[in-house]
């Protein structure tokens, strides 16, 4: 049986005002992990403050392949300087082996760029729109963690789970089916290199602004996984934000809702090694 579940928080160092929102909320109490976006500019600056909750909350890295710049020059995938769309680097990272090689560097960049600023590996990894999960991204991933850090000692995040629970909970059924689709063969992968995994996945969300993002948090606990965690898109909106990422309108509606949030008593907040894994 679930004993408690993670609420973590995408984005951090994508612009000021998410990680302003993310911040505050890290402060009330109210998530129990964090990804990062290393190759932004704010991470620099902001890494300090996050890193004040290293011991209340899980922080990650939130690789990043497909929002503005990476950290170093890849010319096949990148020759412009900014990184493509999502589709761009799905298709390349599988026709490639060039590309595929710059992935694994890029990877190794941003996790560089964690480690020297906050001075400790990650407690987790996962992937800015789901990009870590993708063929062709996935072992860069899954074989750069488990060359660099002990068995055991880092997590990654499956964002797959059963069909059942997600139809249950009926929240962007499609899309999540997708996601979970994408993400098949993912877990057993990870296990195999002794890396540990969440069991159950929440939070792929339309990014309707005009839905109760408070009930759909609550129904991303139908059916919780025995190391259930949900993600989620908290945000104070800035320009920056608005040119660089489609998801806008939602995150302060989704800030505010998680600040009123209670979680249930009989599933509390957990970091995800109090959940067993």
């Amino acid at each position: 049986m679930p004993t408690g579940f993670v609420l973590c928080a995408d984005d951090f160092a994508i612009t000021a005002g998410v990680s302003r929102s993310i911040l505050e909320l890290l402060g009330r109490g109210k998530l129990s992990a964090t990804g990062a976006m290393t190759s932004r500019p704010h991470w620099r600056g902001l890494a300090r403050e996050l890193g004040v909750f290293a011991e209340t909350a899980d922080l990650g890295l939130h690789f990043n392949l497909t929002c503005a710049a990476p950290l170093g020059a890849m010319p096949r995938l990148a020759p412009g300087g900014e990184l493509p769309a999502l589709g761009i680097v799905a298709r390349a990272a599988v026709l490639a082996p060039a590309v595929r090689r710059e992935i694994a560097a890029e990877f190794r960049r941003q996790l560089d760029a964690f480690e020297e600023a906050l001075g400790r590996p990650p407690d987790f990894v996962d992937g800015h729109q789901h990009v870590h999960v993708l063929p062709g991204v996935r072992r860069a991933v899954l074989d750069g963690l488990a060359r660099r850090y002990p068995a055991g000692s880092v997590y990654v995040r499956d964002p797959a789970d059963r069909v059942s629970a997600i139809r249950a909970r009926g929240v962007a059924v499609g899309k999540a089916l997708v996601i979970a689709g994408l993400a098949s063969g993912f877990r057993t992968a990870a296990l195999r290199r002794e890396l540990r995994v969440n069991r159950g996945f929440a939070g792929v969300a339309p990014f309707d602004p005009a839905r109760d993002f408070a009930a759909d948090l609550a129904r991303f606990l139908v059916c919780p996984g025995p190391a259930h965690l949900v993600m989620c898109h908290p945000g104070f909106v800035d320009d920056e934000l608005e040119r660089l990422d489609p998801v806008v309108a939602t995150r302060p509606v989704e800030h505010a809702a998680i600040a009123a949030f209670a979680p249930p008593s009989d599933l509390p907040l957990r970091r995800l090694s109090q959940l067993g894994v």
